[in-house]
């Protein structure tokens, strides 16, 4: 497995997103689902403490909570690298020191664990000092709690001055940026925010990796889909979209796997990309992604897929 940027953290090529647990996937499908990405050769668990918020009766916390649950009744923490994040659950949208501080003692009791192995800053916060941020993430550090602090949706510009002041104060650094970037949304993290991950040796870990769920193939014209997320997922079945579609196809076939390995295998490909992360509500989902973990499209493959 790829050490993740300059950390100890050797994490699989796939990162399993934990959007769906305790939203579309109870606890007893969601066990069933990491049960699955671990003995197919995943390590790599992906959270956030407003995750499933949205969900009608959820407040926030039900993903760690399923999580931090699986990790206690399978005695799976030392073989799974967690990852959460701060900042976009309600009462709690921001980026102060006592904001930061207050949830992550609340992640790692609702996870169960006594350290976070990734801590991500889940949303840039231009209303709070980035000084006052950054010293909080490096007290988790220093305190134990936070093993490595990362940033999450950041402009270039952004991302650049919060390295700076890292490297300035002393702090402990972001080793990785999670983005939205995936084979039909590539221009908000091509070229300026891309560059400056690249100069600095960060990792990327995009989100969104199969656009929404459009990148597993299942959204074509004239097809419904019965999905939460049909209506956004439906939005790239333009004239693109069905040429990335088609090339993905070919592909697929050609390595006799499925079209999201295929997209994610571009993806993962890309420069600076550690692992792109996806969710799994169920089994039969799960198993069209884990052919990522040892798929490998040749560079012709890659270009082929770019020049779309």
């Amino acid at each position: 497995m790829p050490i993740l940027s300059s950390t100890d953290l050797s994490v699989s090529r796939l990162s399993l997103g934990g959007n769906v647990f305790g939203w579309t996937a109870d606890e007893d499908q969601s066990f069933a689902v990491l049960d699955a990405y671990v003995e197919a050769g995943g390590n790599f668990v992906d959270t956030a403490d407003a995750y499933s918020a949205w969900a009608e009766g959820n407040s926030g916390g039900e993903s760690e909570t399923i999580i931090g649950r699986w990790l206690a009744r399978r005695g799976r923490r030392d073989d799974v690298v967690v990852a959460t994040k701060v900042g976009m659950l309600a009462g709690f949208k921001n980026q102060k020191r006592d904001t930061i501080l207050t949830s992550a003692d609340r992640s790692l009791k609702r996870l169960g664990i006594d350290h976070i192995d990734l801590y991500y800053n889940h949303l840039d916060d231009p209303g709070t000092p980035l000084e006052e941020t950054l010293a909080a993430y490096d007290q988790l550090v220093r305190d134990g709690k936070v093993r490595h602090v990362a940033a999450s949706n950041f402009s270039a510009e952004r991302l650049a001055k919060a390295l700076e002041i890292q490297e300035r104060e002393g702090f402990a650094k972001f080793v990785a940026l999670q983005p939205e970037y995936n084979l039909v949304s590539r221009e908000k993290f091509e070229g300026d925010l891309q560059r400056v991950v690249a100069e600095h040796g960060l990792a990327t870990v995009p989100y969104w990796g199969l656009a929404r769920g459009f990148l597993t193939g299942k959204y074509r014209p004239g097809v419904a889909v019965e999905s939460v997320r049909a209506s956004a997922a439906s939005q790239y079945l333009d004239e693109h979209g069905l040429q990335v579609l088609e090339v993905l196809d070919e592909l697929a076939e050609t390595h006799r796997t499925t079209v999201a390995a295929v997209a994610l295998a571009w993806l993962a490909q890309q420069p600076t990309v550690a692992a792109p992360i996806a969710s799994a509500r169920t089994l039969e989902q799960l198993s069209d992604l884990t052919p990522l973990l040892n798929l490998e499209l040749t560079q012709a493959e890659v270009d082929r897929l770019s020049a779309i």
